[in-house]
């Protein structure tokens, strides 16, 4: 998916021009937000705009490109960091949250099902880190574990990253066949219904009604709309629209249309929180 137009997301029609340059309004990055960003890109096609949303590089790609001048608008399921901002000097990043959403550790059901409901923050680190190797050392299946990790500068790798390491830097990769690195949501999902003992952070909005996976509770504590809206789930994260200087023309409109009631009712079938559940 990483690079990729989304099928449905380009519309007709262009009435302004794209401060990136020309054929309409440009968004790229989030894998997260690009769902949510391409419903409000199809409600806005009767209006007359013409927008067009990719999922190049995630969050760090869209930032990047915004930085460039190469798009209007950064998904982000990141916020801007100080490393961003020193690497894009001339960058005026504007941020504007649009829901909230959980990173869940995601197991396969057969591990699950086998006794693997909870996981602490050390048997997270172990899982990721290659110590733990076989599921049956804590509590499930005699099965190998298969770790497919986030490429660094997604922000489900950081909210990962934050959560077992705080503001310590993660190490490097552990050097086994049982790990590989992965891009977007729908690659990282694939990849994990596909390998029996499998374990991956996604986010949980794209677990929804998929049989063969499950979210294990981290230190007991559930990913629930309560638990995300409190902050006592660890892995919680804020969704962005990211623009360099204020929002202006078609832009704003379309940041403002999110922001709208229309809009934020576009975020919960994507199983994400809108402002008002989590109390902004």
């Amino acid at each position: 998916m990483s690079g990729v137009l989304l099928a449905g997301l380009v519309t007709a029609c262009a009435d302004g021009q794209s401060s990136a340059g020309g054929g309409g309004l440009r968004a790229s990055g989030s894998t997260t937000v690009a769902p949510v960003a391409a419903d409000a890109a199809e409600a806005l096609k009767a209006q007359g705009m013409n927008i067009t949303i990719a999922t190049q590089g995630g969050s760090a790609g869209g930032i990047s490109q915004l930085a460039a001048g190469q798009i209007d608008i950064a998904l982000s399921s990141k916020p801007i960091s100080d490393e961003d901002r020193t690497a894009h000097p001339k960058a005026d990043f504007v941020t504007t949250q649009i829901g909230s959403d959980a990173v869940g550790v995601i197991v396969t059901k057969p591990v699950a099902d086998a006794g693997v409901k909870n996981l602490t923050v050390d048997q997270v680190r172990g899982l990721f880190e290659g110590k733990i190797t076989n599921w049956s050392e804590v509590g499930g299946p005699k099965l190998d574990v298969f770790v497919y990790d986030k490429e660094p500068g997604r922000g489900t790798r950081e909210v990962l990253d934050k959560y077992v390491y705080g503001d310590e830097k993660a190490p490097p990769p552990p050097d086994t066949d049982n790990f590989a690195i992965v891009g977007g949501n729908l690659e990282t999902r694939n990849k994990l219904e596909s390998t029996p003992g499998a374990v991956g952070p996604l986010s949980t909005g794209f677990v929804e009604g998929r049989e063969k996976l499950a979210v294990v509770t981290l230190d007991g504590i559930a990913a629930s709309p309560e638990n995300i809206a409190s902050g006592k789930y660890p892995m919680n994260r804020p969704l962005y629209l990211i623009t360099n200087g204020e929002p202006a023309g078609d832009a704003k409109k379309f940041i403002d249309y999110l922001l709208s009631d229309k809009g934020q009712a576009l975020l919960e079938p994507h199983g994400y929180l809108s402002l008002k559940q989590i109390g902004k």
